[in-house]
C-alpha cells in the first residue's frame, strides 16, 4: 500500500485533494492555553473551500469509479460539510451526485446548502433530523438508482474513507521532528479519528471531541473502524484506549457557549477561522482539556474545515 498516494485525478481534471496540507505553530494560542499547539490545516485541502472530507473522497471516488458507479449518494445534516464536498468531488470526476439531508427544505438556502446547489447536486430532504430516518431515505434513493449508485454512510466513514487518514498520519509525522503527544480532532462519525489511530505510533494519544452523538457509541465505532482500516492498510490493529469527550450541546448543530468562546479565541489569537458545528467544538474540547491539565506537551489541533457553515442563516447572530 502506497503510504502517500497521489491524489485521485479524473481524466483531464484537477485532483480531488491537495496535499500535503500545512502544519503551523500557533504561538499566541499556545500562550493562551499553556500548552504547545500546532495546527494541521486540513481546511486547506483545496476542494470546494477545503476540509478533511477531501482526503476521504479522493479514495472513495476512485473506489466508486472502479466499481462502475456513476452517481455518488451521500447523507448528512442540512449544513453537512461532507455533502458539500461530495457534490464538489462528483463535479471534478464527472459523476452525478444525490444528497439526502436532515430536516425540511428551508425558505432560503445558505451556507453549505447554497454550495450544494451551486455544485450541481440533487438534494433530498429527509423531513427529520433523526439519523436513522436520514439513512433510510438515503437507502431508498440509492435503491432507485440501482447499480449506478455509490452510497456512502454519513461522513464517508468506511475503511476506504478512513484509510485516507492512515496516510495523513504519516504525512504529519514527516512534517515533525518527533511525534506529538496529543492530537485533538472533531468526531462526527469517527472516520478521521479511526484512520489516525490506524496510522500513528502507539505513544500518540488522539482526543476525539464528539459533536454529533451518533446512534452507536463512538468509542465502539472508532475502535472497530480503526482495526478494519489498519487491516486494509497492511498495519496491525491499534491498541490502547479510544478517547472521546462529548461536546455536542443540546443537539447536533447547536452552538454552545464554550464553542463560541473557542471560535473567537482561535480567530483573535491566530486569525484561524473555525466553524460552529465541528472545529469550534473541537477547539472547545482542547481549551477545556488544556485548562484542566488533561493534555500536555505538544498538541496538534487537526483543523477539519467547515468554515462555510459560519455563513448559514441559523448562525447569523454569531
Amino acid at each position: 500500500m502506497n503510504e502517500n498516494p497521489v491524489p485521485y485525478r479524473a481524466p483531464g481534471h484537477a485532483p480531488i485533494a491537495f496535499g500535503p496540507t500545512p502544519l503551523h505553530e500557533a504561538e499566541r494560542l499556545s500562550e493562551a492555553l499553556g500548552v504547545r499547539v500546532l495546527v494541521k490545516r486540513d481546511d486547506q485541502t483545496g476542494l470546494a473551500l477545503g476540509g478533511n472530507k477531501a482526503r476521504k473522497l479522493a479514495l472513495l471516488v476512485e473506489d466508486a469509479i472502479r466499481r462502475g458507479c456513476d452517481t455518488l449518494v451521500a447523507a448528512g445534516g442540512a449544513q453537512s460539510n461532507f455533502a458539500r464536498m461530495t457534490a464538489a468531488a462528483a463535479a471534478v470526476a464527472g459523476l452525478h451526485c444525490e444528497l439526502v439531508l436532515g430536516g425540511n427544505e428551508p425558505s432560503r438556502w445558505s451556507g453549505n446548502l447554497l454550495l450544494d446547489r451551486l455544485l450541481g447536486a440533487r438534494v433530498h430532504f429527509a423531513g427529520s433530523e433523526n439519523w436513522l430516518d436520514i439513512l433510510r431515505r438515503t437507502n431508498d434513493v440509492a435503491a432507485d438508482l440501482g447499480s449506478r449508485a455509490y452510497a456512502m454512510p454519513i461522513g464517508g466513514s468506511t475503511p476506504v474513507g478512513a484509510l485516507a487518514y492512515l496516510h495523513a498520519a504519516g504525512e504529519l509525522l514527516e512534517q515533525m521532528s518527533g511525534p506529538p503527544d496529543w492530537i485533538v480532532v472533531a468526531d462526527g462519525t469517527g472516520g478521521t479519528h479511526a484512520g489516525l489511530l490506524a496510522g500513528l505510533p502507539a505513544g500518540v494519544r488522539v482526543l476525539g471531541v464528539d459533536v454529533s452523538r451518533p446512534p452507536l457509541p463512538l468509542v465502539q465505532t472508532i475502535a472497530a473502524l480503526a482495526a478494519e482500516t489498519a487491516a486494509l492498510g497492511g498495519r496491525p490493529a491499534p491498541g490502547g484506549e479510544v478517547l472521546v469527550v462529548d461536546h455536542c450541546g443540546p443537539h447536533y448543530g447547536s452552538i454552545t457557549g464554550e464553542a463560541r468562546e473557542a471560535v473567537r479565541l482561535a480567530a483573535r489569537t491566530e486569525g484561524l477561522i473555525l466553524d460552529p458545528v465541528y472545529t469550534g467544538k473541537a477547539m472547545a474540547g482542547l481549551v477545556a482539556a488544556a485548562r484542566e491539565g488533561r493534555v500536555r506537551g505538544t498538541v496538534v489541533f487537526w483543523h477539519t474545515g467547515g468554515a462555510p457553515g459560519l455563513f448559514a442563516d441559523e448562525y447569523a447572530d454569531f
